[in-house]
């Protein structure tokens, strides 16, 4: 598990198991017991049978906490594992200024997940919706090794760790955003992206800072392959 050193790096330790040992939950959701005040879920679909299932992570924005993010994606996320913490403070840890608490609360929780449930290591994405499509999209460069994909829903900006890998990329802003404006945010992230040699998957639509569920349900067949 990411700690000290690591997790002020941006990296996270935590690996899909072929063949885990614990029992694997029950499917429907779940919390995931780590911390008492800010903890998280995890949303276990129906009918999984022994095939490794496709992992979702899926962050919050500023302020917000897991159940907000939980209803962003969770209709389009049905036939995947869906795993959605919440941030150590009002928002994620580079973002108030580096690295550290919250790479550690995510990497317990994969561990946890890991240990439970059969993952395809081909099939697993880190996603998020305003600040947290920022941390997503940031930390999945950084950690090309563990997620294949990064899901954006209305970045702000990225700030990786040094890039490991190519995780295929998809991201979604609103023309009419007014919170992270479209100009200044993912018109110009999306170019330099480009630039820098990864396959992005970017789509504009007319509305404002949330996520539509189409481009959710898009966003996450990407991953489902």
């Amino acid at each position: 598990m990411a700690g000290g050193a690591s997790a002020a790096r941006g990296r996270l330790l935590a690996r899909p198991e072929p063949a885990p040992e614990v029992p694997a939950l029950p499917p429907g959701l779940h919390g995931l017991g780590l911390d008492q005040r800010r903890d998280g879920f995890l949303r276990v679909p129906e009918g999984m049978g022994e095939a490794a299932l496709p992992l979702v992570v899926m962050l919050h924005g500023a302020g917000g906490h897991a159940a907000g993010a939980l209803r962003f994606i969770e209709h389009a996320a049905s036939g995947v594992l869906l795993l959605v913490p919440e941030s150590r403070g009002a928002t994620w840890d580079v973002i108030l200024g580096g690295y550290g608490p919250d790479v550690t609360f995510l990497d317990a929780a994969l561990c946890a997940v890991f240990q439970r449930h059969r993952v395809d290591p081909r099939r697993v994405a880190l996603a998020g919706f305003s600040d947290g499509a920022s941390y997503a999209l940031s930390l999945a460069l950084g950690n090309g090794d563990l997620f294949t994909h990064a899901l954006a829903f209305s970045p702000g900006f990225v700030a990786p760790p040094p890039a490991l890998g190519r995780p295929a990329i998809f991201v979604s802003h609103g023309v009419e955003d007014d919170v992270l404006p479209i100009g200044a945010c993912s018109r110009r992230l999306v170019p330099r992206l480009r630039e820098a040699g990864y396959a992005v998957r970017y789509r504009e639509f007319a509305g404002g800072h949330y996520v539509p569920e189409d481009l959710a349900a898009e966003a996450v067949r990407m991953v489902e392959g």
